[in-house]
């Protein structure tokens, strides 16, 4: 691309990209896409995001499109990557100054050095950190802070590599630059505390900007720049805790006394912000519950670092210590506040989502509150325990709706309470509880004790998978369904998070659950029309779920309306890829509970499998694993195949070139295709499969390798002429893999099961496979036939199912009678596979008193349910159909044995076969004899 006249169009691109018209935001940005694999692009990038004169927006969108750039072009291996030559220019002219008047653009040119750092500094970069201490140390306060944000940000980027090598490299790094960084960090403080005493607040603020990115630069030179830190008392900093644990020792007592003093005694009232509170905290439980500061259950097994740090802890956390900590965190800490209260009244669906943050508890002060209190309650829960009791006898009754100190701290309670369930198993009697206590509270209906009625809910949901009789059940469901039709939606708003909790655990039981079902879930689908917070409908969703999956088929009744809602939230939810995947796990579910009906969702069904499956899309990265399972459930469900569900499978190319996680997915989706029409599938896909297949095999693991000959496994037993057709280019290697020996136990079992199937249910191909082979090893064919029996023979040890048994056994027998001298001399070997197969599928009748082959199915029957077993799938029908016609299921080995062994009499005379009879051993003969008797 010509500098001169290509940065005129690019500079016109980046506008009308910019632009809020779409008939000109679109062509621009189909533009710069084209561009980005053309030479120089990213030059003139970088010439008009340095351009200071140019509209921010545009410049903005510069940097953007150059920070892309980097993550798709930079790297040598990278399809259409920039040349050496360019990335040369633009490393130099990234760090030619560090004038960058705006804020945000100067953070993302920052970020986007970085990027360049990680992957080339310091090798093909080596001026970069030079240059960047030199600017730190200069006069001019903008050039000063804009490199001083880059040294934070490239030494963030290099400190997260986490090769070998890489980090050697940045602790060479760390040593050589380590006292500038303390030097950097104090003359910012000393200037900071200067100005504030001058009361000069503009350069003070500016001082405290640069303090802060020093202290963040040092903080990755000190955790990740030292192998032994404990040896340089110049990089003792605070985050050692969890990196480090033994060289914060020293550190235990003073950290503790500090951080109790300000956060849990009167010292601190009044003095300490919440994010101070909340470090604080999370320094209290991080050296609570740290490992390393913990004695082996034996001693003597202890280290001496263990054993410093332990004694340190128990001589600190003392009886009046932990009283007083539990006490304050209790009554102090978990206490709702005005403002907590205001936002549930004036957004309580923002309030819930808020309390269920997830992973915010390093962030916010009351999950870090509830981490801290579960953590102390654990290790001390002898000292704590009589100290909560006291609490909760201390507020037994209903309480007072006109005091609403009191209210608060039952709720405080009942919160510890409930976090503690699995610590305080032994000490609460809670079918008692409930009975005397939480089930009055629950039906008052007071609109200032919806406080209480929310908490016990919850309380309940907490401790019914710890102790709660199964004959209380039908009680709490009708509390629950009460609750759900308060009129208060406050209240309702809270039930949703508990319902799950009774339906969700293990001694769940149907018939319980039945006479409300109904109800309850006309109310559940009620609310999550209502709520309008995504986090909130996908915790609905869930709910909603776990009924179905309970319920299973007896939802059917149920679910016309939610089945009519879905695709209009799925509509809605374009943009919230995480509610798709709740909607997706809820329609799993829901075709699940349908079995068979769920063919009437297809119109919804397929769309959405073929989207979430569809790596080209962009929304994949979130809804593929999801999408996969409702793939493989749908199949599962299916009761025929239609042309756009065969048609969904041209997605799976790519999905099983990936080679990911969800690759165990990828071959049951293959195999539920197989099973639900072999024909149809394999006529359509099985060449491009096989091409695939061979690919894999080149470079997978032993599993995955048992997976794919899986695939060709099926294929063969639900259609042995086709299946074999269709996947010949993969035989050869099964039969090498035989020939040769294949070492690993469970892939030779899958190799003899396929050639099992090959021989006995199709011996032409086995007969002209045998003769290619024999070509390949420049043997005679009875010669490689005799090698590839005694191989078999071998190693039927490797085979552990008792239907891949039988399966060799048919299989070696089906080549009787014969002639054949090879087979005759390995008479001996078949006779004895057949008699290990016969120990395996032979049980006595208990009708009859006689031997009978337990593997044989003469009919098929559906199954008869309890309310708690699912019903069989219509893939469970077509395997058992399949099954009917299966000689491992409908050939007796007994009677196969006893016909093949009388033919070979018949071919050989009775002097010859006796003669064949010898070589086998005696008592295998006698074996045999047993099991032949009455035949």
């Amino acid at each position: 691309m010509d500098m001169e006249s290509a940065s005129s169009v690019v500079l016109q691109a980046l506008t009308q990209a910019t632009s809020q018209d779409t008939a000109l935001l679109k062509p621009a940005e189909e533009q710069l896409r084209q561009w980005e694999t053309q030479p120089g692009f990213y030059s003139v990038l970088l010439n008009i995001f340095n351009n200071h004169m140019l509209d921010v927006n545009v410049r903005w969108l510069a940097v953007l499109y150059f920070k892309n750039g980097i993550d798709r072009y930079w790297r040598r291996v990278a399809p259409n990557a920039l040349s050496e030559d360019e990335k040369t220019s633009l490393r130099a002219g990234l760090i030619t100054n560090f004038n960058e008047p705006v804020n945000q653009i100067a953070t993302q040119i920052a970020v986007l050095i970085a990027k360049v750092a990680r992957l080339d500094c310091p090798r093909q970069w080596p001026e970069l950190i030079p240059i960047l201490l030199e600017s730190v140390k200069g006069q001019d306060g903008l050039q000063q802070h804009r490199a001083l944000l880059t040294f934070y940000h490239v030494t963030k980027t290099l400190a997260s590599k986490r090769l070998a090598q890489d980090k050697r490299l940045f602790q060479d790094l760390a040593s050589g630059i380590y006292s500038f960084a303390c030097s950097l960090w104090s003359h910012h403080t000393d200037c900071f505390l200067q100005q504030v005493l001058a009361v000069d607040q503009a350069h003070a603020l500016s001082s405290l900007e640069r303090t802060l990115l020093s202290l963040k630069v040092l903080r990755k030179l000190t955790v990740h720049g030292f192998q032994e830190p404990q040896q340089n008392m110049e990089v003792m900093l605070l985050d050692f805790l969890e990196v480090h644990p033994c060289a914060f020792i020293p550190l235990i007592q003073r950290s503790l006394e500090f951080a109790v003093s300000y956060v849990f005694t009167a010292a601190g009232e009044g003095l300490v912000f919440e994010r101070f509170t909340v470090q604080c905290m999370n320094l209290i439980k991080t050296i609570v519950k740290n490992e390393a500061y913990k004695p082996c259950k034996n001693i003597e097994d202890s280290k001496p670092e263990s054993l410093e740090a332990h004694k340190i802890k128990t001589a600190f956390f003392t009886h009046p210590t932990l009283t007083e900590i539990g006490r304050r965190l209790v009554s102090h800490y978990f206490l709702l506040t005005k403002e907590e209260l205001a936002m549930w009244e004036e957004d309580p669906e923002g309030f819930a989502v808020e309390e269920t943050g997830g992973d915010s508890w390093k962030y916010s002060l009351r999950p870090c509150t509830e981490v801290l209190f579960l953590d102390i309650f654990h290790n001390y829960s002898q000292t704590l325990t009589p100290v909560l009791l006291e609490m909760v006898l201390n507020l037994q009754g209903p309480s007072n709706v006109e005091d609403p100190v009191q209210l608060l701290m039952k709720d405080a309670v009942y919160n510890a309470v409930g976090l503690a369930a699995y610590e305080l198993f032994d000490n609460i009697d809670f079918d008692q509880w409930f009975n005397n206590q939480l089930l009055g509270e629950l039906q008052v209906s007071h609109h200032r004790y919806k406080l209480i009625r929310r908490r016990v809910i919850w309380l309940i949901g907490q401790w019914i998978s710890v102790k709660f009789k199964s004959e209380l059940r039908p009680l709490l469901y009708e509390v629950i369904l009460n609750l759900m039709q308060d009129p208060d939606l406050v209240t309702c708003q809270f039930l949703f998070l508990n319902v799950s909790s009774p339906v969700d655990d293990f001694e769940f039981r149907t018939e319980q659950f039945l006479p409300y079902l109904e109800s309850i879930f006309s109310l559940l689908f009620q609310l999550l029309q209502q709520v309008t917070e995504c986090d909130t409908k996908m915790q609905v969703l869930h709910v909603i779920s776990c009924v179905i999956e309970r319920v299973n088929i007896q939802i059917r009744p149920y679910v016309g309306c939610l089945v009519q809602y879905l695709p209009l939230l799925w509509k809605q939810s374009e943009e919230h890829n995480m509610l798709r995947c709740a909607i997706l796990t809820t329609l799993v579910h829901l075709v699940q509970g349908l079995g068979a009906e769920s063919k009437n969702l297809y119109l919804f069904l397929l769309p959405v499998i073929q989207l979430s499956t569809d790596v080209s899309q962009p929304p994949h990265v979130y809804l593929l694993e999801d999408g996969l399972e409702l793939w493989l459930v749908t199949l599962e469900n299916s009761p025929a195949i239609t042309p756009e569900l065969l048609r969904i499978f041209q997605n799976m190319s790519a999905l099983l070139e990936m080679s990911s996680e969800n690759l165990r997915t990828c071959f049951q989706i293959v195999n539920a295709y197989i099973y639900l029409s072999a024909t149809d599938f394999l006529q359509n896909y099985a060449e491009g499969l096989c091409r695939c297949f061979c690919n894999l095999l080149k470079d997978i693991t032993n599993e995955g390798q048992v997976q794919v000959l899986k695939v060709v496994e099926v294929a063969l037993k639900v259609s042995p002429v086709l299946g074999a057709h269709m996947f010949q280019p993969l035989l050869p290697s099964v039969f090498r893999g035989i020939v040769d020996g294949e070492r690993y136990p469970v892939v030779m079992s899958t190799y003899l099961g396929i050639m099992g199937r090959v021989l006995l249910q199709n011996a032409s191909f086995f007969s002209s496979l045998l003769t290619q082979m024999a070509s390949e090893y420049n043997q005679e064919i009875g010669q490689l036939l005799g090698g590839v029996i005694e191989m078999w023979v071998d190693r039927m040890d490797n085979i552990t199912q008792p239907e891949r048994r039988k399966l060799s056994s048919l299989a070696l027998l089906s080549l009787l009678p014969s002639d054949n001298s090879v087979v005759q001399e390995k008479f001996c070997g078949i006779i004895n596979i057949c008699v290990e197969a016969l120990h395996d599928v032979m049980t006595e009748d208990s009708d009859t008193g006689t031997l009978k082959d337990c593997m044989l199915m003469s009919h098929f029957e559906e199954p008869k349910l309890t309310d708690d077993e699912e019903p069989p799938t219509e893939q469970d029908k077509r395997k058992k159909l399949l099954a009917l016609e299966d000689p491992v299921h409908s050939v007796s080995l007994q009677q196969y044995v006893y016909e093949k062994l009388k033919a070979q009499q018949a071919l050989m005379g009775d002097q010859g076969f006796g003669a064949l009879m010898e070589t086998v051993d005696t008592e295998i003969v006698r074996q045999l004899q047993e099991f032949l008797q009455g035949l």
